[in-house]
């Protein structure tokens, strides 16, 4: 049997920096497609139907513990697996309905509202550093100076994490996420993963003890109260683990939502114009950003028995990757898919997932693009990029490193000139 879909080429560094001629190349082939029997998937999902229906159906699943028991990997020796094996993420069903609910009753829809004017305050003061740091026309690094600290102070609000600890957080949580993103990782990288696991592990643990001893008005300090009255239903680890996975979800998706949306929007003029002048446009903006270009681009899950995904057979134990990133551009659900247009309707994508695994931060992250995009524009009318875009080459927290812009025009003539006009008489 040939195969047409090769894992390989999606791993390759062209399709990595540019993962949407190949997505467009798989939905000619229909929305799944079978691997050969030695890659790690059984098949690739890429239309929406198939995707949709996948991340529902409860006979695929995450990557459990007993999953990855079976697999015969020695994954309890890295903390960082064991990290996510404890969390939401990949809680088998019962446990993550569990998890779920028990999260659910510290982040309500009233605590995010109550986060926006914070959401405002943290926003203007970066505005204002952002301003300060480009006045003279220099190039600023957008990413670092405004799109990363954003959502990291914002999140940090909303659990507690005491400002001055935040900067301590971006080397860590990247170095945490390095194991998400598909392919093998380098020792190095597991080393440093696991060792970020540690530190996490250890700054939300004190900060647990912190709130039981001391309670505050924060997420943590309810999920302390949480776990205190119903012991049963909460461990410490859990706990702890989960506190990593929604701070680390909760800065680096929302960031990248940011500079993504950013340089999109710099390479439309009309669209970033049409923005500008009527605010209310955000929430819709926000949406076709996240559909058009996604901060994750896939997904993965196994199959718990014998089953089939768009007439793909996929046998008991085999897991499928699910590529939300090409489903978001699948022509048989949205029209004009390869084009931004953020007037469409009907944009019901992928980009938070779906089922029971659908982000549980996404109101927050949509509150944050809502609000903080028509204020980054307009406080500075004449943005634009200072440089193309670098290269990216993640499909999992998908974004820019680096993206240098000018908030103001830069000068032609930075050279001061000094002319001495001598008014005394001549003798």
């Amino acid at each position: 049997m040939g195969f047409s879909v090769s894992l390989d080429e999606l791993l390759g560094d062209e399709v990595r920096r540019d993962p949407y001629p190949y997505y467009a190349r798989l939905h000619e082939l229909g929305e799944a497609a079978a691997l050969p029997p030695t890659a790690p998937y059984a098949a690739v999902v890429h239309g929406y139907d198939a995707a949709h229906r996948v991340l529902r159906d409860p006979v695929f699943r995450v990557l459990d513990a007993d999953h990855l028991d079976r697999s015969g990997l020695r994954w309890r020796d890295h903390p960082v697996i064991r990290t996510l094996q404890a969390s939401m993420f990949n809680a088998p069903p019962d446990e993550h309905a569990r998890l779920r609910q028990l999260f659910g009753q510290a982040l309500t829809a009233r605590r995010v509202a109550a986060l926006e004017p914070a959401i405002l305050r943290i926003a203007d003061g970066l505005l204002d550093g952002l301003a300060e740091a480009g006045a003279d026309g220099r190039p600023v690094d957008f990413m670092a100076a405004f799109a990363l600290p954003l959502p990291s102070a914002v999140v940090g609000e909303l659990l507690g994490v005491p400002q001055r600890d935040r900067d301590w957080f971006p080397s860590r949580v990247r170095a945490f996420d390095a194991v998400l993103e598909i392919g093998p990782r380098s020792f190095r990288e597991i080393r440093a993963a696991n060792a970020a696991a540690e530190e996490l592990t250890g700054y939300f643990a004190a900060l647990v003890a912190a709130r039981r001893a001391e309670p505050r008005d924060d997420l943590v300090s309810a999920l302390v109260r949480i776990r205190d009255e119903q012991p049963d239903q909460l461990t410490e680890a859990e706990l702890s683990a989960n506190l990593i996975v929604m701070y680390n979800a909760g800065f680096r998706t929302t960031a990248n939502l940011f500079g993504n949306g950013l340089a999109l929007l710099t390479a439309r003029p009309a669209a970033l114009a049409a923005l500008r002048a009527d605010p209310s446009l955000a929430p819709a903006y926000v949406e076709e950003i996240l559909r058009y270009e996604p901060p994750v681009h896939f997904a993965v899950r196994y199959a718990a028995e014998d089953t089939e995904i768009a007439g793909v057979t996929v046998a008991k134990g085999r897991s499928v990757l699910v590529l939300t990133g090409a489903a978001n551009r699948d022509p048989r659900r949205f029209t004009a898919p390869d084009s931004f247009d953020p007037s469409r309707r009907d944009n019901r994508h992928l980009a938070f997932s779906g089922g029971p695994h659908y982000c549980l931060g996404a109101a927050l992250g949509r509150a944050e693009g809502r609000l903080v995009l028509p204020r980054l524009l307009d406080r500075f009318p004449g943005l634009t990029l200072a440089e193309a875009p670098g290269e990216r080459r993640e499909l999992m927290l998908r974004g820019h490193d680096r993206l240098p812009v000018h908030v103001v025009a830069p000068h032609t003539d930075r050279s001061v000139r000094t002319v001495r006009v001598d008014l005394a008489e001549p003798s």
